[in-house]
């Protein structure tokens, strides 16, 4: 039998990133690691947004309830789970760069489209309230570029990033106004 354990590559940068960054709340920093072991796992050379998604979505249910759950999110889950098992095979050979940054942090392992959404997201939360980046922080990062790979599964998924990133910004603001198992007055 094959030992399942995770074991760091030195050919590989993806297996030397670091994940844990205080400016990140729990639930990005579990997905920044399950990101990572499923770069390593799939082969590729970086950590790409598409990774970042799938593993946000394993690991924040405030994300997956971005989603509005139901067929849309199965669908979603299906997408990723070709990507990893083979039609993301075309994005090996290459780095995810949308040509548009300017002055991006570099991380080690990262392609330079998820390097800058772990930096947005946590000048969004700083902005915001000052406390750790959240997993929709990062989401709502993700999906600002539209040639990012998440994007790109994200159409594919059927998945409207507009009305996402609508969402994302109005999720918060409702859940306060209708807090769980309220029931609505209309």
């Amino acid at each position: 039998m094959q030992s399942r354990t995770f074991r760091r590559s030195p050919q590989n940068p993806v297996a030397h990133c670091t994940d844990d960054d205080p400016r990140l709340a729990a639930e990005p920093a579990a997905a920044l690691s399950a990101a990572r072991r499923r770069a390593v796992r799939d082969g590729d050379r970086q950590v790409d947004t598409a990774h970042l998604l799938h593993a946000l979505l394993e690991q924040d249910p405030q994300v997956r309830a971005a989603f509005d759950g139901g067929p849309r999110l199965a669908r979603l889950l299906g997408y990723l789970v070709q990507r990893s098992i083979g039609y993301g095979l075309r994005w090996q050979t290459g780095v995810e760069d949308s040509g548009t940054l300017s002055a991006v942090t570099v991380v080690e392992g990262f392609s330079p489209l998820a390097a800058a959404a772990l930096e947005n997201a946590c000048v969004r939360a700083a902005r915001r309230d000052g406390v750790p980046a959240r997993g929709v922080d990062l989401l709502a990062a993700i999906v600002a570029d539209p040639r990012a790979r998440a994007v790109e599964v994200l159409t594919r998924a059927a998945v409207d990033v507009h009305e996402l990133r609508a969402r994302i910004e109005d999720g918060p603001r409702e859940r306060e106004a209708h807090p769980e198992g309220a029931e609505d007055a209309c």
